[in-house]
């Protein structure tokens, strides 16, 4: 299927591995150029150059999304660099835990991260005529899982904003949605040490999701692919849920 993205522009944010490299990838294979930031210039410039491979324009930086100022200019630079923006995926994540700190950190990078870069990237969305902002969040913003973690609530806060910024930029011809990823296995990721050294946890999770498995990287950029697409236009608003079952409210 062409998804209609061949000479398109995306910016995404922790783009340098896991989901958000897999986006990138996903991206830079239906010939969009593609802009991405993450805190390690080394795995920047490793992820660069596989994307250049794909023969569209890459760029990247290392930039802490923290950091509003760096990333307003991570934005801008990227613009310059491609041409312009029709898509932003805000990806990264600040951590999680119950500490004031963690709290701190997951507004900063969660939260903000995701704000500045939709406003640092509007002026240019404006003009794109597909213009399209989709948010990372998590199955833990849906529904209740391990505890009262600042990650879980901050997510669930960014599904409420990318909800009520989709009825406003709608208007101006720019779709905004999200993607709640469950159990994503990930080499070196979250759920591949939680598999090395907490077994039983990671056991039990997985005997709840009802395909038997954890999903992938590839999985979840391939949703966001459409959703970016021209083939996706008409989805506005809304949260596509990517868990093989492991939520157990109902989908209405």
């Amino acid at each position: 299927m062409d998804l209609q993205l061949n000479g398109m522009n995306a910016l995404i944010t922790g783009g340098s591995r896991g989901i958000g490299r897999a986006i990138a990838e996903a991206m830079a294979g239906e010939g969009a150029n593609v802009a991405i930031c993450a805190r390690g210039e080394d795995g920047v410039n490793a992820a660069v150059e596989s994307l250049s491979a794909k023969g569209v324009t890459a760029f990247g930086q290392a930039v802490d999304v923290g950091d509003g100022d760096a990333l307003k200019a991570w934005v801008e630079a990227a613009a310059d660099a491609l041409g312009g923006i029709d898509n932003i995926v805000s990806n990264v994540s600040g951590g999680n835990g119950r500490t004031e700190e963690n709290w701190r950190s997951n507004f900063e990078h969660d939260m903000l991260g995701t704000v500045r870069m939709v406003e640092a990237a509007m002026p240019h969305l404006e003009k794109s005529g597909n213009g399209s902002i989709l948010v990372i969040s998590t199955t833990a913003a849906i529904e209740t899982f391990i505890g009262p973690h600042s990650y879980n609530a901050i997510k669930a806060a960014l599904l409420n904003y990318s909800g009520a910024l989709a009825q406003e930029a709608g208007a101006k011809g720019i779709r905004v949605n999200a993607i709640s990823p469950g159990p994503i296995m990930i080499e070196g990721g979250a759920w591949d040490n939680i598999k090395q050294h907490m077994t039983p946890f990671y056991e039990s999770t997985l005997a709840g999701i009802p395909v038997g498995r954890m999903g992938t990287a590839e999985e979840v950029a391939a949703q966001a692919a459409l959703l970016a697409s021209p083939l996706g236009g008409y989805t506005n608003g809304t949260n596509i849920v990517i868990d093989g079952g492991f939520t157990k409210r109902i989908q209405f």
